[in-house]
């Protein structure tokens, strides 16, 4: 993630802004432009963006919710919603205050995974573009009488259930299952993991590499997760995993690493925005962290991201330790799992030419 300015005064703003405390400009982010702008009223709604002239823009639709500060470009007939929130196929009934706020916290972890997509090119179409395997999410809230709602994947749908968005039940769901770490944007990039499975790497020639790495994921998958949830993990698998549940199955050894590949380029862009560097007094090198300069979004070489991961997050750990917080990042980089963050790597950044080569075949 990025810092970023106001184009109208100079003051720092952040993701999530949709008001220039400086100033006092309204602000909006443009998904195309990755920046987040300061706007001039047009009337009926509408606004300019000086940063971008001649063109006309409202917010998407569910800003009227407090829910989304992306913009949309204003044309007859064109969509209210952004490019993220597009993909909603279903959210809760906003007329529970409990729903609106849940839906509120929802939203903003989605539209730090969007941002994430977006920066990669990774193809993101809609169900109606793609009934098969088009991205929607549904956010649902457990019903009267009606089973709890559990987060998952399946063929492009992403469920979310809107109790991960309360901190208490997440914090117990966490300690009841025994993980070291569970968090909305976690959930967000684990499930998209699943998702970019099926497009990029199902029946693709990436395939074989992929089981050479994570292992064969046509081994039965309900009698594999069966298995680990009677027997936990394998001793020694931090060894070999990036958590405990990745060595449930194949599949979720990827959704895993494909959300620590999401969570370590993200972290390490804020880092670079901040100028974060280091110098331990200790005098150990290996905990040194000269400053980022390059974008971790668009690094060919994984071993250049995880150069500068591992000492940042010895620090994020040590700074959580003296507030008397857990560790921000309760995990360990084995070499098995650096060789797969190296296979996702590679993989993203082959996904836009490989969409754009799909796109030419099919128009001949």
């Amino acid at each position: 993630m990025q810092l970023f300015s106001c184009d109208h005064c100079g003051n720092t703003i952040y993701f999530e802004n949709n008001l220039c405390e400086h100033c006092g400009h309204a602000l909006g982010y443009l998904p195309e432009e990755n920046a987040l702008v300061s706007l001039d009223p047009a009337g009926d709604n509408a606004w300019t963006a000086p940063a971008v002239p001649g063109k006309t823009y409202i917010y998407c639709d569910n800003a009227r919710h407090a829910a989304c500060n992306w913009l949309v470009t204003k044309e007859e007939g064109g969509s209210i919603f952004c490019l993220a929130c597009q993909h909603n196929e279903t959210i809760p009934s906003l007329e529970d205050p409990h729903n609106l706020s849940r839906w509120q916290t929802i939203e903003r972890a989605k539209k730090r995974l969007f941002y994430s997509l977006l920066r990669l090119g990774l193809p993101l179409e809609t169900r109606a573009e793609n009934p098969e395997h088009g991205l929607a999410f549904r956010f649902l809230a457990d019903g009267d009488g009606n089973a709890p709602v559990m987060t998952g994947h399946e063929n492009g749908i992403i469920t979310i259930s809107l109790a991960e968005a309360d901190d208490a039940e997440r914090e117990r769901r966490r300690t009841g299952m025994g993980e070291p770490y569970r968090t909305l944007l976690g959930h967000f990039r684990h499930e998209i993991g699943h998702h970019y499975w099926d497009l990029l790497v199902r029946e693709k020639p990436q395939e074989a590499r992929y089981r050479e790495l994570f292992g064969d994921e046509r081994a039965d998958y309900g009698q594999a997760l069966k298995t680990y949830y009677a027997n936990g993990a394998p001793a020694g698998w931090p060894a070999t995993h990036i958590s405990a549940y990745a060595t449930a199955h194949p599949w979720e050894d990827f959704a895993e690493t494909f959300a620590h590949y999401l969570h370590i380029t993200d972290t390490v862009e804020m880092a670079a925005a901040f100028g974060i560097r280091a110098k331990p007094r200790t005098g150990d090198e290996s905990l040194a962290l000269p400053p980022v300069r390059f974008d971790p979004y668009m690094a060919p070489d994984m071993s250049e991201i995880v150069d500068n991961w591992i000492p940042l997050a010895s620090l994020l750990n040590n700074l959580n330790r003296a507030m008397g917080q857990t560790d921000a990042y309760p995990f360990v980089l084995s070499p098995p799992v650096i060789d797969r963050l190296a296979f996702v790597n590679d993989l993203v950044h082959q996904a836009p030419a490989l969409e754009q080569l799909a796109a030419l075949e099919a128009v001949e």
